[in-house]
């Protein structure tokens, strides 16, 4: 978690469209990092559970996508709007440390984008979901999807008021990766597989891959795909399509 990782000792700023600056302040010493971030995890939880009775009020559905760099979570996300553009109005929340360069991508989709940068924070929190809120129209919102700061320990423990999270593993990262990062699967509503079309170049064992994410997230409906080729998302936007 962040005591582990070094984000909740070094200064901290967010920056929503590049107006909102939070600098927050940690102790260094043990006894007091404990009691900080506990208190953390309890201020999230509580605006958490706000943020989800707006999007409940405002019936807006949820995605929280959380990866590490390079999955092709961008992708996917891009991929997903643009399809279903005509079909539903969406907005994205993107968190990056620096750049807006995610942002720019997914505005091709002609989705609203709100880019938060966070900086030294290596992920999101409920706090920063909710002051992006105010960049987006939510009395038009169908479909919010956050795409979270790439990192597959710290998002885990943030709960930013989603309905449902999302976990991407790519082929190219490994089989074991839930084995590794059981905190990220157990807590996934939804695991997908993606590049799935260049799993044999790169020898991916798809059998031990499910073997593991079902050993850790039982709960979590799972689908294979490519973002990039299109390959297994109509199957993806029909699961979308009934949470909607």
């Amino acid at each position: 978690m962040c005591t582990n990782c070094g984000c909740s000792v070094t200064p901290q700023n967010v920056t929503i469209h590049s107006h909102n600056h939070h600098e927050k302040q940690h102790s260094h010493h043990d006894d007091r990092t404990i009691n900080i971030h506990r208190s953390i995890l309890a201020k999230n939880d509580h605006l958490a559970y706000h943020n989800r009775e707006l999007f409940t009020e405002k019936k807006i559905y949820v995605f929280n996508i959380l990866s590490s760099p390079g999955s092709g979570k961008t992708t996917f996300i891009e991929k997903t709007l643009t399809d279903l553009n005509s079909t539903y109005k969406s907005a994205v929340i993107v968190g990056d440390l620096a750049t807006d360069n995610d942002a720019q991508r997914l505005r091709r989709s002609q989705a609203e984008v709100v880019q938060i940068t966070t900086g030294d924070i290596c992920h999101l929190e409920a706090e920063m979901i909710n002051n992006s809120l105010k960049e987006i129209n939510l009395d038009t919102c169908q479909l919010l999807i956050i795409e979270n700061v790439g990192n597959l320990v710290c998002p885990s423990a943030y709960d930013l008021g989603e309905n449902e999270r999302i976990a991407i593993l790519s082929v190219t990262e490994g089989e074991d990766k839930p084995l590794k990062y059981p905190t990220l699967f157990k807590s996934a509503d939804v695991v997908i597989i993606n590049k799935i079309d260049i799993a044999e170049a790169v020898e991916f064992n798809q059998d031990l891959a499910l073997e593991n994410i079902t050993k850790i997230a039982p709960q979590a409906k799972i689908f294979l795909l490519s973002s990039r080729t299109g390959e297994g998302m109509n199957i993806w936007y029909n699961y979308l399509q009934q949470k909607l």
